[in-house]
């Protein structure tokens, strides 16, 4: 066959490639659009025309689930006594508020933590907790940690082994649900230990956190006496305990305000618990 010929024969059948490969590109595009599904572009003829795949077969995966897995943590050993300060070096700090989130006080201690820049720990009841879990969600996106604080705040002494055990599974369902992931601290209502709260905290995987510093709050000292409370007792390694709920929590949302700039400058580093991996 001439030469010219070949190659008018060559170009004849790249052209109808092209027009075949069109053809399922523009069906492809189609689906989905218009009134009624676009028919499928039939299939290349020939031995190797193979059925077109299932939309099954080439969607994507969804990304879920191929994330860094989370981190493990080492299970706490049964302490005798719950941890009363934080280990560490320098000025560091750890701000702490019990019996919440309450919306009436819970949402301007957040503003005020996040104008500087501060993360707290917050010691939540379940019962607040399941009513507020928005606040929750909250604490989890700027960075806070969030605490098991039982679910009504009974006096731990008190109870029975089982009604412990229920009250602190209960609030951390909560917070996992709400927070994002389950509570590794636990500090019990009143400062009230016993043997059995420490035994069913570990076994939730919880660590004992108390106070060094009691700001009385709770008290309604006025806003004055509550700063003097922490700028006195401000040292490295100090935890400091203040309520965001149970009762009119006004002074501590204004006391929070003076001495939570003043501690920055003084060169005080605010943090939050940090529990070692396995």
């Amino acid at each position: 066959m001439p030469k010219d010929q070949l190659l008018t024969r060559r170009r004849a059948l790249l052209a109808g490639a092209a027009a075949v490969g069109a053809a399922g590109t523009a069906g492809a595009l189609a689906v989905g659009s218009g009134d009624g599904p676009a028919p499928a572009a039939a299939p290349a003829p020939g031995p190797a025309a193979r059925r077109p795949l299932e939309p099954s077969a080439y969607r994507l995966q969804p990304l879920t689930g191929y994330g860094a897995p989370r981190e493990a943590l080492r299970r706490p050993p049964v302490r005798s006594e719950p941890i009363l300060r934080m280990s560490g070096r320098g000025r560091v700090m750890m701000l702490t508020f019990d019996d919440g989130p309450d919306p009436r006080y819970t949402p301007e201690i957040l503003d005020t933590l996040a104008e500087y820049d501060v993360r707290a720990t917050f010691f939540v009841c379940g019962e607040m907790a399941d009513h507020n879990r928005d606040l929750l969600s909250r604490m989890a996106d700027e960075g806070h940690v969030v605490g098991n604080h039982t679910w009504s705040h009974p006096l731990l002494t008190r109870l029975t082994r089982r009604r412990i055990r229920s009250e602190m599974e209960r609030t951390s369902e909560v917070v996992e649900r709400a927070y994002g992931e389950p509570p590794r601290w636990f500090r019990a209502p009143y400062g009230a230990w016993n043997r059995a709260a420490f035994q069913l905290g570990a076994e939730l995987g919880m660590e004992p956190l108390a106070w060094t510093v009691d700001t009385l709050d709770w008290t309604t000292p006025g806003t004055g006496t509550i700063v003097e409370r922490v700028e006195d007792g401000a040292a490295p390694g100090v935890v400091v305990l203040s309520h965001d709920a149970g009762g009119d929590r006004s002074q501590t949302v204004r006391a929070l305000r003076r001495y939570l700039p003043e501690l920055l400058d003084s060169g005080y580093h605010l943090t939050v618990p940090r529990r070692r991996l396995v």
